[in-house]
């Protein structure tokens, strides 16, 4: 990945135990100069456009697909402001499964209940009661019709499988009356990586301009530890501080 080779150097105070003396220093990446990025990224949006990562799509992928270069996979990843590839990158289906398999540990476990989550409930009228997908746990439960008025007053939940018209009573809960889902640890594991799959990908007539400006942000701005655009030193504090 290109990446780093777009920070700038830093001459940091050397920590190694076989220096020459405690003047030593050793020329690193001032990867710090990333919150600068995200800075200047919150300030872009018209620059993005949405994009859905498929299955397999990769980083060096996606950058050959939209800017005919691979080598601008950290350009994907910049906009889509990731910070931990490994974490954040959504995974592939089958490797969503052994993933929750080891994380619960047994299929047993995998297939136990996660949490729930509400379908919508609306009235005679269309108002809605309940709106969808609320997180809530198997004790939920909503007040009934049965005292409201006028009494012919009826709910109807609303779904993907269609409309169903809930009895006249004092409450209704998850259990009994199937106001809510149930989602399995494995659901909520497929769920969770699909959320990863939308991210911001920079449009790439602005590919050009959005590099330079990159350059512009990482550079250092002259100070007592300023060298060069891309360098700087930090204190030596064996120095000062002998």
């Amino acid at each position: 990945m290109a990446y780093f080779n777009e920070f700038p150097n830093l001459l940091y105070q050397s920590p190694l135990d076989h220096k020459n003396s405690s003047g030593d220093y050793i020329l690193i990446k001032n990867i710090f100069r990333k919150t600068r990025i995200r800075e200047h990224l919150k300030e872009s949006v018209m620059m993005f456009n949405k994009f859905v990562i498929g299955e397999g799509d990769r980083p060096d992928t996606i950058a050959n697909a939209f800017y005919d270069d691979s080598r601008l996979d950290y350009i994907v990843v910049l906009c889509a402001g990731i910070t931990n590839i490994r974490n954040q990158w959504p995974l592939q289906d089958y490797q969503v499964y052994d993933y929750a398999l080891s994380k619960y540990g047994s299929e047993t476990e995998m297939n136990k209940i996660h949490h729930y989550e509400t379908f919508e409930i609306r009235d005679d009228q269309a108002r809605q009661i309940l709106p969808p997908n609320l997180i809530v746990d198997k004790d939920f439960k909503i007040d009934g019709t049965a005292h409201k008025f006028p009494s012919t007053s009826r709910y109807t939940i609303r779904s993907d499988q269609g409309y169903r018209q809930l009895d006249d009573k004092d409450e209704f809960t998850v259990l009994t009356d199937g106001i809510a889902a149930a989602v399995t640890n494995l659901q909520h594991e497929f769920m969770v990586n699909e959320k990863k799959r939308e991210i911001d990908v920079l449009k790439p007539e602005y590919l050009n301009l959005f590099v330079n400006d990159l350059r512009e942000i990482l550079q250092y701005d002259i100070s007592s530890t300023y060298l060069a655009p891309d360098l700087a030193r930090t204190e030596n504090t064996e120095t000062v501080n002998p």
